[in-house]
């Protein structure tokens, strides 16, 4: 079936669960009326379902190609990335000084789904591209941002994110990309990059790279590392692509999925770059462009899963097996997770965006800890929700769902690098026991004071449905009071299963408040998540618990099966 934008579930999200008419009420969001908001989500549904929700089968048969040293994008991807540019899409919540719409991160986030949801290898462009505008807007020069960001903001440029090398995955201070300084003040640039997502187009007149290396002064580590603008051609002296810069794309990967999307490895040879930001202080600059793309990508999670779940549903409906297969016990039961899933994730991350929203229009510290805190949560539990939901869909098509033809499998493939890239999910969760509770849990506390007020507003009319998730998060506070007295390794061993638990009990309130706010099939999904989802919580805060002396114990030669 053709790919429906999610457009009534967003908006329900927007009008009923977050602090949207408080973030439009500040003076930097002022603009985003209720009119404006239900014209681009409007606008962007029509553009997303009726332009790019066509080129996704395209961009999986034939992906993009290296001719001659160039990029060939798959086939009508050029008129996509087109209608997204001319749309004003990739501005949305730039500055307006540039060119940018200036609207909230929420809208933002809520667009960004209804695009990757049509075609996700297109999507990866644009979301590349809004992390490096913000990186320089927050991080570059004067003179850099007015070259830059109008080009960016515009879509006549396209912007990379260059950190990954053969030797620097996850460990991103062991990288070898040297850096050296010139005499007119740029930068020389020398190195291999790899999985360089978009790393080069034909859908854009420049392609600018953000790239991390090591000046010859730079200490060891992350903290010696500098973070540079290195494009593909020089701007000459009216801004215009000059000639040809020291770099190119040496191969491309041959991947899973997302076969639309260029994965190139890069080489930079001696390669001219100018600093963004301080010398050996560009980690600083990379991480408001990582954390940008990392709430993008648990988008996308959902936006797969949304996808993904679209189709198994009209599969299902269409599917007779002694009558059509939806109407099956455990058929229902898969459809309906899954939509209670989808929903609860998508809240998620509104939720982070919306709160990145009000900590950038009223500077309050605690709004920025909660986007802080909300961040790796939406990244991991999107992006497992959208492999959990695309894999279910696969299984409601039964044999069908291994068969490409149907696109079942399309979708797996394609949402399974996003528990991957932008940081793994093992990383988010890790970061979310480690650095987000430095404030000795604060942050989640006022969180979970959020999620108990809800429940106390919806016991007297929903009280069967209220009382598992007040004892879940009960038992989910006393774990984290319990978690930032660990030690961080045992933090660690335990982080996947305390994130999962944390969104679980995120997600069920959501739902709790959609049932107060919504009709009887809000209230049907509530009582699907909270009655069949939730009660995961408990075996989640058991594994957290649990230590890592038990993991310690089991010896290296277990996991090949070579232990006497």
């Amino acid at each position: 079936m053709a790919y429906q934008v999610p457009v009534e579930d967003i908006t329900f999200i927007l009008r009923n669960l977050l602090p949207f008419e408080q973030i439009a009420g500040t003076e930097r969001f002022a603009e985003a009326t209720g009119d404006t908001v239900d014209a681009i989500l409007t606008e962007a549904g029509r553009m997303s379902s009726e332009v790019l929700a066509p080129l996704n089968r395209a961009g999986d048969l034939k992906g993009a190609a290296l001719e001659n040293g160039a990029v060939r994008s798959s086939p009508g991807f050029d008129q996509g990335f087109r209608a997204i540019a001319e749309g004003g899409w990739i501005g949305l919540s730039a500055n307006p000084e540039y060119g940018g719409a200036g609207l909230p991160q929420t809208l933002n986030m809520a667009v960004a789904e209804m695009m990757a949801g049509a075609c996700l290898s297109l999507q990866l462009n644009p979301l590349l591209t809004q992390g490096q505008i913000e990186a320089l807007e927050h991080h570059a020069s004067d003179e850099m941002k007015a070259l830059y960001l109008p080009k960016l903001i515009s879509g006549e440029w396209s912007g990379t994110m260059n950190l990954t090398e053969p030797g620097a995955g996850s460990d991103v201070g062991a990288l070898t990309t040297r850096a050296e300084r010139a005499d007119d003040g740029s930068y020389r640039i020398t190195g291999q990059k790899i999985f360089i997502t978009w790393g080069d187009s034909d859908v854009t007149e420049n392609v600018c790279h953000a790239v991390l290396a090591r000046l010859p002064d730079g200490g060891a580590g992350t903290r010696g590392i500098s973070l540079f603008m290195v494009p593909k051609y020089l701007p000459d002296e009216n801004g215009k692509p000059g000639v040809a810069n020291s770099l190119r794309v040496v191969s491309l990967e041959h991947k899973l999925g997302i076969h639309g999307s260029p994965t190139c490895v890069m080489s930079f040879e001696g390669a001219t770059g100018w600093l963004i930001g301080e010398e050996h202080k560009g980690m600083a600059s990379m991480f408001t462009m990582m954390n940008a793309a990392r709430l993008g990508v648990g988008v996308q999670g959902v936006a797969l899963a949304e996808a993904a779940l679209q189709q198994a549903a009209a599969y299902a409906a269409e599917r007779d097996q002694m009558g059509p297969i939806i109407r099956h016990a455990d058929v229902r039961r898969m459809l309906a997770t899954s939509r209670a899933e989808v929903f609860a994730a998508r809240a998620i991350c509104l939720s982070c965006a919306a709160a990145l929203d009000m900590a950038r229009a009223t500077g309050d510290d605690e709004w920025a800890a909660r986007a802080a805190l909300l961040t790796p949560i939406a990244k991991a539990h999107g992006t497992d929700v959208g492999c959990r939901v695309a894999d279910t869909g696969v299984q409601v098509h039964g044999g069908m769902g291994f068969i490409e033809e149907t696109g079942a499998a399309q979708y797996l493939r394609d949402v399974r690098i996003t528990p991957i890239y932008e940081g793994t999910n093992g990383i988010q969760a890790m970061d979310l026991v480690g650095r987000k509770m430095m404030d000795g849990g604060e942050a989640a506390m006022r969180l979970l004071d959020e999620v108990m007020d809800g429940v106390q507003a919806a016991q007297s009319a929903l009280p069967d449905l209220a009382a598992p998730v007040w004892d879940a998060a009960e038992a989910l506070r006393e774990a984290t009071s319990a978690l930032v007295e660990t030690g961080m390794q045992d933090r660690f061993a335990g982080a996947v299963p305390y994130l999962d638990a944390f969104a679980r009990v995120l997600g069920a309130s959501y739902h709790l408040t959609a049932a107060m706010a919504g009709d009887d099939a809000r209230k049907a999904l509530a009582r699907i998540y909270i009655t069949r989802i939730l009660p995961r919580y408990a075996a989640d805060l058991a594994e957290a618990k649990a230590g890592v002396a038990d993991l310690d114990a089991v010896p290296d030669a277990a996991f090949s099966g070579t232990a006497a």
